[in-house]
């Protein structure tokens, strides 16, 4: 039995606001996140799409928008097939100055759980540093916002998720995933 599907079997048993249960839950995801971040963190784009279930929802908005409910973004795809086509129009088509992006992520919380479904939110910083430029600078500070579906192995998987930042611009074009 893998972890994720000891969590879900002692949360089942033991109620939604068993303070092991839900630790362990927080511990998944912050380990699903340390996961994506590598993956972006170390080129591994090609990898991106398979963090989502197949009909995963991914969008990066400004907090404007997000708190007027206001579908705008930077980035809109709806399913893995637009992510992909995202990843691979990132990989072979698009042209852009070569860059080092750092992710830190803090402050986990699980805000819902429903069935196989957590909702989640994680703060995040990203940090960009373009290859011919001597100084590392801020790119984005915001949250994530997360719906994560435990799959029947026990894994995560992102259904939705919502980056929002919150600096009102974005200091250099956006081509990466956050």
């Amino acid at each position: 039995m893998t972890m994720g599907a000891a969590v879900s079997a002692a949360m089942d048993r033991s109620g939604r606001n068993d303070p092991l249960a839900r630790h362990a839950v927080r511990l998944d995801i912050e380990a699903f996140n340390a996961e994506y971040c590598h993956a972006l963190d170390d080129g591994g784009l090609q990898r991106w799409p398979e963090f989502f279930t197949e009909d995963g929802f991914y969008t990066i908005t400004g907090k404007e928008n997000f708190d007027v409910d206001l579908p705008v973004g930077l980035v809109y795809c709806e399913g893995k097939g637009m992510l992909k086509d995202r990843a691979f129009a990132i990989q072979n088509t698009a042209m852009f100055a070569p860059r080092y992006l750092r992710h830190h992520l803090s402050n986990t919380r699980i805000i819902g759980e429903d069935g196989d479904i957590i909702r989640a939110t994680t703060n995040f910083l990203l940090l960009e540093t373009l290859q011919d430029e001597l100084t590392t600078r801020l790119q984005q500070a915001g949250v994530y916002h997360d719906e994560f579906q435990r799959q029947p192995d026990g894994r995560l998987l992102l259904r939705r998720r919502v980056c929002v930042y919150e600096n009102l611009l974005v200091p250099t074009a956006l081509v990466l995933p956050v």
